[in-house]
């Protein structure tokens, strides 16, 4: 069954059908680097992380870029405000985005360019336009004609006419309509610049993607994603620029994701409400803000508050709890048939086949966190009734979680053994005080564990523990 992806350029779901498969082009709007990310740029960067490792579990072999905007105005603005360079600006904010999206569990991409590093071509790029009369000089800038391509508005679904009624002139700008957008900027005193047959400048912001997308990619993108708020005017950019210098499309797929509300506000600095991540990390667990991200599907708007990430923290700490049960559990299963099998099988069964077919549905985070909640009651109503286990239906079990968790990634299965062996070493200690009714010491090891993170439930079938 193919994969169905929603392209906002036609405003439905299609077939997925990469131009070179199993290869899968894949360029993901990166941060402009004068600042912390906030929560709303980090659900996009989850969500196609998630996106990413889904269509490698389904075979496909994803080359990822993700750029770093180093060059623009509120680089430039912020670097003078605090008297550095924009590269020592852009150093510092690089390592901090690394940093936070290192801690939501985010991989990163497989090139991360910067745009100070292809500047050569994103001037061959506007010479093309330049060549092929998609562009125009005036009094030092370059600008993109946009009544020369047809099609501009496509992706936004707007035609000309109404985008020119919202569309103004910025002081200083020289161009010949509203629409018309800047490639390149000549020099202002004390900002960097790099030479160009226009005169020393720099590049705009659009410029950059379509430069750096088709240096490393040579083709038309299988798949272009970012925030819904890049549709237009970045994304329109794109695909006008690149349309104009080598008449062809940037990309098969545009991929959006929502809108992320604070406490059912838009964020905005007006407001005083944005949340980074640089400080939500220190107040609720990475994977617990991972986990809220995956719980609706990317394409909805999300509501981000306290009480929202505390119900998160519940859901995930019952996956994390089942999890360590079934670890425990398979530790002590037996080759031959355990009781109460059927239930649990026919769940695991229909937990894979459903998980596929959720994700296949326009990457429905949503419904596939459903199908592993579902998977993990009947996981543990059969831990809890069906001792003696079955070692290879836990096995079975287990890797699918992995499989689930290498994708999603909310559960932390990566405790070191030997503490595992620690605990069930002092759990057998404790068993055998109990059994020598020496109840003082069966106590003591009890709240040792307790204050380790660990709590223990004595069953007919012997102790069980779990992690809080």
């Amino acid at each position: 069954m193919a994969i169905k992806i929603y392209n906002t350029l036609t405003r439905s779901k299609e077939d997925l059908k990469p131009g070179s498969p199993p290869l899968v082009t894949f360029y993901v709007c990166g941060p402009t680097v004068y600042d912390y990310i906030h929560i709303g740029n980090a659900r996009v960067f989850i969500i196609f992380d998630v996106v990413r490792r889904y269509l490698e579990y389904r075979g496909y072999r994803v080359k990822m870029v993700q750029n770093y905007t180093d060059i623009d105005d509120k680089m430039i603005n912020r670097a003078n405000e605090q008297g550095i360079t924009v590269a020592e600006l852009a150093d510092r904010f690089i390592n901090a985005y690394l940093e936070d999206v290192g801690a939501l569990k985010v991989r990163p991409a497989d090139v991360t360019p910067k745009a100070t590093e292809h500047i050569e071509d994103i001037i061959k790029l506007i010479e093309q336009l330049l060549e092929n009369g998609y562009a125009y000089i005036s009094d030092g800038d370059v600008y993109y004609d946009t009544a020369k391509f047809a099609d501009y508005g496509q992706l936004s679904h707007q035609k000309q006419d109404d985008l020119l009624m919202g569309a103004r002139v910025e002081p200083g700008e020289k161009k010949r309509s509203p629409l018309d957008f800047v490639l390149w900027k000549q020099k202002k005193e004390g900002e960097p610049a790099w030479d160009s047959p226009w005169g020393e400048g720099r590049p705009g912001w659009h410029i950059e993607c379509s430069a750096m997308s088709t240096h490393f990619m040579n083709d038309t993108l299988d798949i272009h994603a970012g925030g819904a708020d890049l549709i237009f005017p970045h994304h329109e950019n794109e695909i006008a620029q690149t349309w104009g210098a080598e008449q062809r499309p940037l990309a098969r797929y545009w991929v959006h994701a929502g809108y992320l509300n604070i406490e059912d506000q838009k964020m905005s600095k007006s407001l005083g409400n944005v949340r980074t991540v640089h400080e939500l990390v220190k107040e609720y667990d990475p994977l617990d803000l991972r986990f809220l991200i995956l719980s609706a599907h990317y394409r909805s708007p999300l509501n981000f508050s306290g009480e929202l990430v505390g119900q998160s923290r519940s859901g995930r700490q019952r996956l994390q709890e089942m999890t360590a049960n079934l670890l425990n559990a398979l530790d002590k299963a037996e080759d031959n048939e355990g009781k109460h099998e059927e239930q649990l099988r026919r769940t695991l069964n229909e937990a894979k086949e459903r998980f596929v077919e959720a994700m296949d549905d326009d990457f429905n985070t949503a419904d596939g966190l459903g199908v592993i909640f579902d998977l993990a009651r009947s996981c543990n109503i059969y831990l809890k009734e069906g001792y003696p286990y079955n070692k290879e239906l836990l096995e079975e079990v287990a890797q699918f979680i992995r499989e689930f968790n290498d994708i999603f990634e909310i559960i932390d299965i990566s405790v070191p053994k030997n503490l595992d062996n620690e605990i069930n070493e002092m759990i057998a200690r404790r068993d055998e005080a109990r059994a020598n009714k020496d109840f003082a010491t069966a106590d003591q090891i009890r709240d040792e564990l307790n204050s380790k993170g660990i709590v223990l439930e004595d069953t007919p079938h012997g102790t069980r523990w779990k992690r809080k």
